[in-house]
């Protein structure tokens, strides 16, 4: 009797680990599609799209560092300061825009590869210090606008965030584009792989000949760029740079990620669960917005939603041990 329960269990837990994403994704939608008129239109989809874009594409790096047993609470200050930096230089009379978009990625490595140094090599756990590099760096976005938005003039980085590659937003193509990277270099690479291992077990993977510690800062500096990447997004969709933005964004990251089926633990990643995750916390939020919900229930259920995507990931965790 036992045995045919876990057998049962296992078969439901497969069937909801493989398929129960996209299932919840579809029967939202239909949902949304009844409930207002306005949901399902292409304006709208691609309003989604254009939404979730930055979220998706930060949380793209953040599958590395969670399946890497780490976590990076810093996302949303990067994704501020490095949006200041760049709408400091369209200020710039003269900017070469090969330049000063190589300079803000150089901003996320360099951000990238201070966090996995002291997570690789001085043992810091990432949780302590990328809590305090989120106030640090958010802090210099502050003390070098005053807190000030700085206003971006330049119709060409504009349409970075705003304009359209034939009928798709160009920030929809983007995101796929950096989705595609990213999936292949996380299923069929050897740095993919091992990733993999060192988040299961550090120990083994040294013993497996994997060099621990890179792996570590190369993970951080592949979401330091990410990051920086939606920065650059994020102003060019405002219009100005902001020292106030992408307060609370790393919720909205590591949500998806955890939604998306990568475990809270390490060892395993989903990308494409981390797509999906992000498209059904977007879509959510745009049609508690259609609904005309409070938003301050919206808060509530976006915490409900949080806290439901933590206790299915260790649920599963504890199943499969």
């Amino acid at each position: 009797m036992n045995q045919g329960k876990t057998s049962t269990l296992r078969w439901f837990l497969y069937l909801l680990e493989n398929y129960g994403l996209l299932l919840g994704f579809i029967f939202l939608c239909l949902f949304l599609s009844i409930a207002s008129p306005h949901f399902f239109t292409l304006e709208n989809i691609l309003n989604v799209g254009r939404q979730i874009s930055i979220t998706a594409i930060v949380a793209f790096g953040m599958t590395f560092v969670i399946t890497a047993a780490q976590i990076d609470l810093s996302v949303g200050s990067v994704i501020a300061l490095t949006g200041v930096t760049a709408a400091a230089f369209m200020r710039q009379e003269n900017y070469l825009p090969g330049l000063w978009f190589a300079a803000i990625l150089a901003i996320g490595f360099l951000i990238g590869v201070l966090h996995g140094f002291f997570v690789a090599k001085q043992k810091i756990p990432a949780f302590l210090l990328t809590l305090a590099t989120m106030g640090i760096l958010r802090g210099i976005g502050f003390i070098y606008t005053q807190g000030r938005p700085i206003y971006i003039k330049s119709e060409s980085f504009r349409a970075l965030g705003r304009g359209f590659i034939g009928p798709i937003p160009t920030p929809i193509i983007l995101m796929l584009v950096i989705w595609f990277i990213c999936y292949f270099i996380f299923t069929q690479t050897k740095f993919g792989k091992y990733v993999s291992v060192v988040g299961e077990n550090q120990e083994v993977a040294r013993v497996s000949g994997i060099n621990v510690d890179k792996t570590l800062i190369y993970v951080f500096i592949l979401q330091g760029i990410l990051a920086a990447i939606g920065g650059i997004i994020m102003a060019s969709r405002l219009g100005t740079g902001s020292p106030q933005v992408g307060q609370g964004e790393e919720l909205d990251v590591i949500s998806a990620v955890i939604l998306g089926g990568t475990n809270l633990y390490g060892g395993e990643g989903r990308m494409f669960g981390t797509l999906l995750g992000a498209m059904i916390i977007g879509t959510l939020l745009n049609g508690m917005t259609l609904l005309n919900v409070s938003p301050y229930i919206q808060m509530v259920i976006r915490g409900l939603v949080i806290l439901g995507a933590v206790w299915m990931n260790m649920y599963r965790y504890r199943v499969k041990r």
